[in-house]
C-alpha cells in the first residue's frame, strides 16, 4: 500500500480495479485490510475501483497520538477523494467508519456520490457509554485481561450468538481474538477517544446525498435502533436491518452485507 501525505500527514492506502470509485471507511482500532476479506473482492467483480486505506491513528498511516478529531479524519477522507481523482465517489463505512462517512455526506456532499453506513449511529446510549469508560479506566490502570477472557469479552460484544452455535466456528473466532494484539496503541487510543460526541441526527437532517443506513440485529455495540435512526434523520435515507449479525456483521455474514451494499450503489 503506498502511502501518500494527504491533509497534512502520511496516510497508508491500496486501490485495486478500475471503473467507479467506492472508498472504504474501517472502524475504530482496525485496519482498511479487514475489507479485503469479503467486501473488496465483491467490489471488484462488480466492476468497481475500490480504495482501502488506514485512518490516522493505525500505522503505518500517522498514529496521531497527540489527538484526533473527527473532523480531521473526514477531511482525511476527503482529501485522499480528491488525491484519487476528486469524486464524487461511492463512500462505505462501518462504525466510527459510518460516522465519517455521515459527516463527509454532510459537510464535502460534492465529494459523495452515494453513502452506506453500517453500524450507523448519531449518537450513543448508556450502555456505550459505560462500556467506553470502562475499556478506558481498564487502559489508564494498565490492566490486561487474560487472553481467553478477552476474547470471551469480544464475541459476546462483536458476534451474533447465531455465530457461536456451531462450536468449531465458534472456536476458530476464539481463536482469532486470542491471538491479536492485546495492548492498546497510541494511536487506537486517541481513536477511541473520539466517541464522546454528542447527539448529531438533527445535524444529519441537512444531509442531501443518497444514504443507506444498515443496521445489525443482534450488535451490542451500536445497537440496530441507532441505525434506524440516521435514516430516518436523513432525508429519503435508506434503511436495511440484516439479521444474525453482530457488530462485526461485515464478517458474519459477508453475502448478506454486500448484496446490501451493491444493490443501493447500483439503484440511480
Amino acid at each position: 500500500m503506498p502511502l501518500a501525505t494527504i491533509n497534512g500527514i502520511q496516510l497508508n492506502y491500496q486501490v485495486k480495479g478500475s471503473g467507479d470509485l467506492v472508498v472504504l471507511i474501517m472502524g475504530t482500532g482496525s485496519p482498511g485490510r479487514v475489507w479485503d476479506l469479503h467486501q473488496v473482492p465483491a467490489l471488484l467483480e462488480a466492476g468497481y475501483r475500490v480504495c482501502t486505506f488506514d485512518n490516522r491513528g493505525i500505522a503505518p498511516t500517522d498514529e496521531c497520538a497527540g489527538g484526533i478529531k473527527i473532523e480531521e479524519m473526514v477531511a482525511d477522507t476527503a482529501a485522499l477523494i480528491e488525491h484519487l481523482g476528486g469524486g464524487p465517489a461511492y463512500v462505505v463505512g462501518t462504525s466510527l467508519g459510518a460516522r465519517i462517512a455521515q459527516e463527509l455526506a454532510l459537510t464535502r456532499p460534492e465529494l459523495v456520490r452515494r453513502a452506506v453506513f453500517l453500524a450507523a449511529h448519531g449518537r450513543r446510549d448508556a450502555l456505550q457509554k459505560a462500556l467506553s469508560e470502562g475499556e478506558r479506566e481498564l487502559d489508564r490502570k494498565g490492566i490486561t485481561l487474560p487472553s481467553s477472557y478477552r476474547a470471551a469479552i469480544t464475541a459476546v460484544l462483536n458476534l451474533s450468538p447465531a455465530s457461536m452455535v456451531d462450536q468449531m466456528a465458534a472456536q476458530d473466532w476464539l481463536d482469532i481474538f486470542a491471538f491479536s494484539k492485546s495492548e492498546t496503541s497510541p494511536g487506537v487510543r486517541a481513536q477511541q477517544n473520539l466517541d464522546d460526541f454528542g447527539d448529531r441526527l438533527s445535524a444529519y437532517g441537512k444531509i442531501t446525498v443518497p444514504c443507506l443506513a444498515v443496521g445489525f440485529a443482534d450488535d451490542r455495540l451500536v445497537p440496530a435502533h441507532l441505525a434506524a435512526e440516521v435514516a430516518k434523520a436523513i432525508p429519503g435515507a435508506q434503511y436495511v436491518e440484516l439479521s444474525d449479525c453482530g457488530h462485526y456483521g461485515y464478517l458474519e455474514r459477508p453475502d448478506a452485507v454486500n448484496s446490501a451494499v451493491l444493490d443501493f450503489l447500483a439503484g440511480e
